[in-house]
């Protein structure tokens, strides 16, 4: 099942994918937020949708698409979860998954443009898979009981800054993480019954020229590892977003040059959509 969100900044309509359909969710819920996900979206969704309780939602082809999920109480990330990446950045694989933080207003809508921060001159792309929690996940006795804690996978682009990230970081990464619209989100969140999130070939475009290639193959730390072991040491939460880290292919390599104003960014991850952003020049409120 897909959910997603359309309609501007603010005033998103929840939807579910129907075909090529959009069927509006608002006779169950008024958003997909944490309380909609813990309380069976799915057998709620399809029940409702047998009883013909959810309208086609007119229009919806020319309305913004939103973040799929309302904005979450938490985004925790995943770093230097692929090998690969880990070696371009200067570092070695990591023992145990590396945990930072973005701020929840980070998560902007798939085709959104993005703001390059006042002074940037390493902002860089980062596809990702994201992970959405369903039901709360605090000390979890072992990875295999992760899967239900989780109600679906998302596309994600972790948008970073790396001077931001790495030089004047204080030594912690999130002041190049946290800049507004550094995690354009969606176009779906994609329940677990439709996807291996183990087996997703992963891409992105800078201007039309590749940049990643992968698979969520060759991840270090696992998607139900990671759940199980953030458990540890937080709680997560309904509608909680964990991104899962990147492969090679960004910037920071030192085989492409940063984003600059004008850039387009494509990121696509098989069974969960595409998305795109034009990056733009910051600009001060007037």
């Amino acid at each position: 099942m897909k959910f997603a969100r359309l309609g501007e900044p603010g005033s998103e309509i929840p939807v579910v994918l129907d075909g090529d359909r959009h069927l509006d969710l608002r006779p169950l819920t008024s958003d997909v937020d944490g309380r909609f996900l813990a309380d069976d979206p799915v057998g709620r969704t399809s029940a409702a949708i047998a009883e013909g309780r959810l309208p086609v939602l007119e229009g919806a082809d020319a309305l913004r698409v939103g973040a799929p999920i309302a904005r979450p109480s938490a985004v925790v990330c995943i770093g230097m979860n692929y090998a690969a990446h880990a070696a371009e950045s200067g570092s070695a694989p990591p023992s145990m998954p590396v945990m930072f933080l973005k701020t929840p207003n980070t998560v902007v809508g798939p085709y959104d443009p993005v703001t390059i921060p006042r002074g940037s001159e390493k902002t860089d792309w980062e596809v990702e898979l994201g992970i959405v929690i369903g039901r709360r996940a605090a000390y979890l006795d072992s990875a295999a009981d992760a899967a239900a804690h989780i109600a679906g996978f998302v596309a994600a682009n972790d948008v970073s800054e790396r001077t931001f990230q790495l030089e004047v970081s204080g030594g912690q990464w999130s002041k190049g993480k946290c800049a507004p619209g550094f995690n354009p989100t969606g176009p779906w969140l994609v329940t677990p019954d439709e996807v291996d999130p183990q087996a997703l070939r992963l891409r992105s475009r800078v201007n039309g020229e590749p940049r990643q290639d992968s698979s969520t193959a060759d991840m270090i730390f696992p998607v139900d590892h990671i759940v199980w072991h953030l458990s540890q040491f937080l709680t997560l939460e309904p509608g909680d977003l964990v991104l899962t880290g990147t492969p090679e292919g960004v910037a920071l390599s030192g085989r492409f040059p940063y984003l600059a104003p004008g850039d387009v960014v494509d990121i696509e991850i098989e069974g969960l959509g595409a998305q795109r952003q034009e990056f733009t020049a910051w600009e001060a409120a007037r």
